[in-house]
């Protein structure tokens, strides 16, 4: 009989401290101010300042919180037309669109909504800007942000949110592409160190198909690097962005800031369908954390945009947010979360060693990660395939093999045996996806996904 993952409920302790983070020690995870691994397991909600009230946002970060989540990635200054239409409480974020002279009536919303956040446990990604205030290529900007005026305005924010539990996303959907963009971003972010003291990570958002490690790898500011895989198919290789980032000299940690959308379009395949589903984010989730992702961030279409039969959809949105909550994807993000926490998560690194043969490629690509010292190794196949293991790496005499399964955090005993140099596993027909979880049997480890 299998063994289920219970679902997480993330509330903080009454007066507990913020969650503070920091890089880990090797440089390849992000771990609290006391050392102990956090699991980056964000949402896009990106209008979530600009398109909510204060109880619609309690019911969007009361959900993502009992569904295990522990980022929130939202928008200061907003990507629709979020210098001019006003929030919900009828407040613009800057006076005639100057970075020096914001509106505290407006950045109180969302000192309201971090402060709810940190009592459901929940840390904000936080971008200070979308793209288009300082690259307008496309959307509506207008282009507001200088080298002059960036980093005043990253001061403003880092000096009043000090305290809270926060990670800071420079960028918003946008490429670097001059000397221009890059002197923003670096007054930006060295605004907010110097507001902030300098503690909480900073990483990028790019635009589709890229990463920040193309654009600001090498700059100070960057703790962590962040890349965005999109939307356009139901197979992208994001497991090979993570690799290009995870290789990257000097080492920081990597993640896949915006895979596909559940129930997005998938993009140039018809123009409003197929719809990207649960299998498709979980494919995402997989090879990412996988390839040597430090956390994974999921995104839902109707979500981001807060998107409501009173509003105008954007790219085929068709499901109202409220329901799209619940969207099955969501729902199973935090099995992956159990699973790789419910082993040593520290030491943890990819290794493609581990398969014997082809690891194939679109949906039949299998990924493999494991403990640094051989304690553990997992293995996602996204179909029904045999696949033949180099067991002889991990540690020990005797192996346990288990079959986990992403969509219900199940763990079903495969037999503990004397091991080999190289097994073969067939993972059960009722899938597609799986997770073979091989443990050296004499480090005690509790089923797969228990221990989160």
């Amino acid at each position: 009989m299998g063994t289920r993952s219970a679902v997480l409920h993330t509330a903080a302790a009454a007066g507990a401290a913020p969650t503070r983070l920091q890089v880990s020690a090797n440089r390849r995870f992000l771990v609290t101010a006391e050392g102990k691994p956090f699991f980056y397991l964000g949402d896009t909600a990106w209008e979530l300042f600009h398109r909510l009230t204060r109880e619609e946002t309690d019911l969007y970060l009361t959900t993502r919180a009992r569904q295990g989540f522990t980022v929130v990635q939202a928008v200061a200054l907003a990507e629709f037309d979020g210098l001019d239409t006003p929030n919900r409480y009828g407040e613009k974020p800057l006076f005639e669109h100057d970075p020096l002279r914001p509106n505290e009536a407006y950045f109180r919303h969302i000192d309201w909504v971090i402060e709810r956040a940190d009592a459901l446990g929940l840390v904000v990604g936080l971008l200070p800007t979308w793209g288009d205030k300082w690259n307008v290529k496309w959307g509506k900007g207008p282009l507001v942000f200088t080298p002059a005026n960036a980093g005043p305005y990253g001061e403003f924010l880092g000096r009043r949110y000090r305290d809270k539990p926060i990670l800071w996303i420079m960028g918003g959907d946008r490429p670097v592409e001059n000397g221009t963009h890059r002197a923003v971003l670096r007054a930006m972010a060295a605004g907010v160190r110097r507001g902030d003291g300098g503690t909480p990570p900073i990483t990028l958002h790019p635009s589709g198909r890229s990463s920040s490690g193309q654009y600001v790898h090498s700059e100070d500011w960057l703790d962590f690097n962040m890349l965005q895989s999109g939307h356009a198919d139901r197979n992208v290789a994001n497991y090979d962005m993570l690799t290009r980032d995870y290789q990257r000299t000097p080492v920081k940690p990597c993640l896949d800031g915006e895979p596909c959308y559940e129930d997005h379009p998938v993009m140039g395949k018809g123009p409003r369908d197929p719809y990207h589903d649960q299998y498709s984010v979980r494919k995402a989730a997989y090879w990412a954390l996988f390839a040597g992702a430090c956390g994974h961030t999921y995104g839902c279409h109707p979500v981001w945009q807060f998107w409501d039969t009173t509003r105008e959809p954007v790219n085929g949105a068709r499901t109202p947010w409220q329901e799209a909550l619940h969207l099955p994807g969501a729902e199973q993000m935090h099995h992956a979360k159990a699973l790789l926490l419910s082993r040593p998560f520290l030491n943890r690194i990819p290794d493609q060693a581990l398969i014997v043969g082809d690891a194939g490629s679109e949906g039949r690509h299998v990924q493999a990660t494991r403990a640094d010292d051989g304690g553990y190794a997992l293995i996602y196949t996204p179909v029904c395939q045999p696949l033949t293991v180099r067991s002889g790496i991990l540690s020990g005499t005797r192996l346990c093999a288990w079959w986990y399964d992403p969509r219900t955090g199940t763990a079903t005993p495969a037999g503990g045996f004397a091991k080999p140099a190289t097994m073969a596993f067939t993972p059960p027909a009722d899938g597609p996806d799986w997770v073979l979880v091989l443990d050296d049997a004499a480090r005690g480890f509790p089923p797969p996904g228990t221990a989160e």
